[in-house]
């Protein structure tokens, strides 16, 4: 992951937290104020780059491969969030918006994100190396996840339609839960070497492990002291409740704009995706270019298996409370569109390493998406 850089008191990832809470206040629970709306959409996105700011200080106090988790983590709570607050908000669309979010977000993750740091790593290194096995079990591990949850509710026929029953979804959100468990137990314990930076030859062959203290001396920042990290800490809190809050507040702007452009509401939960995971881009996409390509995978698939392992769970449990139905099942064309993402992520991650074209391909799917989100 990238080395955040030092801050001072007074630095935008400071300001923009503790402004957020100022304006909550101000506009919660809901406004019709144009201008204080367009205030609140600002400092919304200010928010989440700011709480993904000091997930990567925390993250990079801890190291790998516990960075990466922190990250994901951080990510698919600023996600929640704003998905129950916009299902709370109802609308034609609510009863798909965790569907649609958690599924743009895979997208945008084994596609966006895994396109972005081969091609950028492979065009500076000419071919980039990664460890298959670590890789390998993480996808692995995301299929299962999203086979279980998005992909069998269209096919069962206990409920009709694309939802679960009841004691259908408990199921799914308790085998996510101990899949995500099972693969964190890995990544971070019983094979941790499997998911750190490697070392490589010219041709893109592994020669070694590259650990933390192989790091020092090369340029990049320090870890943060105590002092920064119970700070950012704090921040971090003080960000998800800025977010969530004013994700609330702007929900009923951000569906009748959706709906007077005659857009499909789709577009709400690709919107919530690509907010939440752009600043995750970039930290990929900078650790690609310092040819730390497995820290990028570490990234892209951590957040699509925390997307669907902690999402999917936590929406089970607050539809003991939200209304109307919550529909999980994926629609044919997007079940086509991860079949073939599935099968191309496969070919790519089994090699342990890539050339550009493999980058190519993966934002090709990536576009593929985002046009058909569009015009289905």
């Amino acid at each position: 992951m990238s080395s955040p850089a030092r801050r001072g008191p007074l630095q935008w990832t400071v300001a923009v937290p503790l402004l957020g809470l100022l304006l909550l206040a101000l506009s919660w629970p809901k406004t019709e104020q144009p201008l204080l709306l367009a205030l609140v959409a600002v400092v919304l996105v200010g928010a989440v780059l700011a709480a993904v700011h000091h997930a990567e200080v925390v993250a990079h106090r801890v190291g790998e491969p516990f960075g990466s988790l922190v990250l994901a983590v951080s990510v698919t709570v600023i996600e929640v969030g704003l998905i129950v607050m916009l299902t709370l908000g109802g609308g034609e669309g609510a009863a798909t918006y965790a569907r649609d979010t958690v599924f743009a977000a895979l997208m945008i993750s084994l596609n966006g994100i895994v396109g972005i740091s081969l091609l950028l790593g492979a065009m500076r290194h000419g071919v980039v190396a990664f460890n298959a096995s670590g890789s390998g079990a993480a996808l692995s591990t995301v299929v299962a996840l999203a086979s279980v949850c998005l992909v069998l509710p269209g096919f069962t026929v206990s409920e009709a339609g694309l939802e679960y029953t009841g004691s259908q979804l408990a199921f799914a959100a308790v085998a996510s839960l101990v899949l995500y468990a099972a693969f964190v137990f890995t990544q971070t314990v019983q094979h941790r070497d499997f998911f750190l930076p490697v070392r490589s030859d010219s041709q893109g062959r592994v020669t070694g492990v590259l650990e933390v203290e192989d790091e020092d001396g090369d340029g990049h920042a320090d870890p943060p002291s105590d002092r920064e990290t119970l700070l950012s800490i704090a921040l971090l809190l003080v960000s998800l409740v800025s977010v969530v809050g004013l994700a609330k507040v702007l929900s009923p702007t951000i569906e009748s704009t959706v709906s007077s452009l005659g857009l499909p509401y789709a577009v709400v939960g690709v919107v919530i995706a690509l907010l939440v995971l752009a600043p995750e881009s970039i930290a990929a996409a900078l650790n690609a270019a310092r040819d730390r390509v497995q820290v990028s995978l570490n990234l892209a698939f951590g957040s699509s298996m925390a997307s669907i392992g902690l999402t999917i769970p936590t929406i089970a449990v607050a539809s003991i409370w939200l209304e109307g139905d919550l529909l999980l099942g994926l629609e044919p064309m997007q079940i086509v569109l991860l079949l073939i993402t599935v099968v191309v992520a496969t070919l790519t991650v089994v090699p342990g390493r890539a050339k550009p074209i493999q980058g190519v391909v993966h934002l090709a799917l990536m576009a593929t998406f985002l046009f058909f989100s569009l015009v289905p």
